[in-house]
């Protein structure tokens, strides 16, 4: 759980997060509102400069474009060269990680958190989501809270992940089941001539 979560005793009537983690998602919403969003689609290292100056980790050559949500960037990590589509969604009240060369198409959403539906106060429960590398969450599709995608992977168009993916697998639907493996798993390491 996130050092930015109260214990509360009614999770229904408290707030779940510290006072110094609202004001600082209030502050990112106007940097998001007046700086990310209208900045022009290519202008994706200024995107990446604004996102590092919240605290999220950002690898070089990342594109995540100006329509994407973003709760919170400082639970953000994303390695070398991400591709983040507009009108994803990065719930990120925990932790998410994404690996290299991975591609989060447009409108996918990606859920770190949920609540205890069994607890009579209905507490917040935080879960990073990590996501391999050279994997693909497709257009619209569902990552849920403590899922793991592995290597390669691909969630298809409208799946839905609530449980870890294998490594260089094919999933579709909701629930997401395997459809298939890749046949094209990762290229050899490129010799110096």
């Amino acid at each position: 759980m996130s050092s930015d979560l109260l214990t509360v005793t009614d999770g229904n009537r408290q707030a779940s997060f510290s006072a110094a983690n609202r004001a600082k998602r209030a502050l990112w919403s106007v940097v998001y509102a007046l700086l990310f969003r209208p900045s022009p689609r290519p202008m994706h290292a200024w995107r990446s400069m604004l996102l590092r100056a919240f605290g999220a980790s950002i690898g070089r050559d990342c594109h995540v474009y100006p329509g994407v949500a973003i709760w919170a960037p400082w639970n953000l990590d994303f390695e070398d060269l991400v591709a983040i589509g507009d009108g994803a969604i990065l719930y990120s009240m925990g932790r998410i990680k994404v690996g290299e060369r991975t591609v989060i198409s447009q409108g996918a959403h990606l859920c770190a958190g949920t609540h205890d539906y069994e607890d009579p106060s209905f507490q917040l429960v935080v879960r990073p989501i990590t996501i391999g590398r050279k994997a693909w969450i497709c257009a619209d599709a569902f990552v849920g809270p403590g899922v793991t995608i592995g290597d390669g992977a691909v969630l298809g168009a409208r799946g839905v992940a609530m449980k870890n993916l294998p490594p260089w697998s094919v999933w579709s639907g909701n629930p997401a089941v395997c459809i298939k493996q890749r046949s094209v798993q990762d290229e050899p390491s490129a010799e110096p001539r």
